[in-house]
């Protein structure tokens, strides 16, 4: 049987360490008809002299200024002819046999237009990751969460996430993506630049019909934060605008508008726990987030018509967030499942 044309396509800035730790693993798993590529974002350390000295025959794509995840994704994929693109961060390192059982379970599944293996952190390797861990989800906030990881709580791993399962998203860390589909939907969004775009593109992949899937029987190690530090005001500007424009690009008007204020009113809850804490630059940046949010709103807007009334299967009808502060909720077997929304 023929094997599908499969190209892993790492993205790195500024990551000469990540690429001289990890790269040799995923060159020594990977499977011989994967082809790895690497993508730079228009680094200013020493990544390419690093590259062209030590690893010549890989093919390099060079980008001439940094366009954030989304942005960089985008213009490296249009320069790449694969069946499947495999999306790989530079901080991950990867065992044997991590790419064939996403492969397989997407070639025996055509409606699955993306998935991602099994997320634990390279710190702890019995515990979950962070970004991903078992498959994403996200409440009627725009809040993510996943199998495995409530917020900042992480589970350990012992094989109760075991099951291959649709999922709202995929992780961007490790992001397995038919290039048909992701074609089909424009990609990325740029102006994400970065943090949520992969939820954005799997919601809308899903809205044209696409599944997405998790499949833990492949599993890789992830350290996090390589790029963007938690504590940094950047990520948390991107990670609440961007979330804003997540639920005002996808969220039908009948669920979008009834909403909108309890959203706005818990980023300023958050402000002010930020002030309180001393982290004055991370409120300034929600308050950033929410002017770059109306700035854009109605072209964000637009982009609802068309799409279903009803919301994809994945997310929780519900706040997580009183979910897990109030009423305790700390991990995802302990939310009631009743409250997801069903399959379309």
């Amino acid at each position: 049987m023929t094997k599908p044309r499969v190209a892993v396509v790492i993205l790195n800035w500024n990551g000469k360490p990540f690429l001289e730790k990890f790269l040799p693993s995923v060159l020594e798993n990977s499977p011989v008809w994967a082809n790895l590529v690497i993508a730079d974002n228009a680094s200013t350390d020493d990544s390419i002299a690093f590259l062209s000295a030590w690893y010549p025959e890989l093919r390099l794509i060079q980008l001439d200024k940094n366009l954030g995840y989304a942005g960089g994704y985008n213009a490296a994929l249009e320069k790449i002819k694969a069946d499947y693109y495999v999306l790989l961060n530079s901080d991950i390192e990867v065992p044997p046999n991590w790419i064939e059982p996403v492969i397989n379970y997407m070639e025996a599944h055509p409606q699955v237009a993306a998935a991602q293996p099994k997320i634990l952190s390279w710190h702890q390797p019995s515990y979950f990751e962070y970004a991903g861990a078992s498959g994403g989800f996200i409440d009627v906030l725009a809040y993510p969460f996943c199998r495995g990881r409530v917020f900042g709580r992480l589970e350990e791993d012992r094989g109760q996430y075991n099951d291959t399962v649709p999922v709202l998203w995929a992780t961007g860390a490790c992001l397995f993506v038919r290039a048909s589909a992701f074609g089909e939907v424009g990609g990325f969004d740029a102006r994400f630049f970065a943090h949520m775009e992969e939820i954005d593109l799997c919601w809308r992949l899903q809205n044209r019909g696409w599944e997405v899937a998790v499949v833990p029987s492949a599993r890789i190690f992830h350290v996090g934060g390589g790029t963007l530090p938690k504590s940094s005001p950047f990520k948390t500007f991107l990670n609440f605008r961007n979330s804003l424009w997540l639920l005002a690009k996808n969220m039908p008007a009948r669920y979008f508008y009834p909403l909108l204020p309890v959203r706005l009113g818990l980023d300023l809850a958050a402000a002010a726990k930020f002030t309180l804490s001393g982290h004055l630059a991370d409120a300034i940046a929600v308050f950033k987030a929410h002017f770059a949010f109306f700035k854009h709103f109605r072209v964000m807007r637009r982009h609802v018509k068309g799409i279903p009334g009803s919301l994809p299967p994945g997310i929780y009808k519900g706040s997580i967030a009183f979910s897990h502060f109030i009423r305790r909720k700390n991990t995802f077997r302990d939310l009631n499942q009743a409250r997801f929304s069903e399959k379309r």
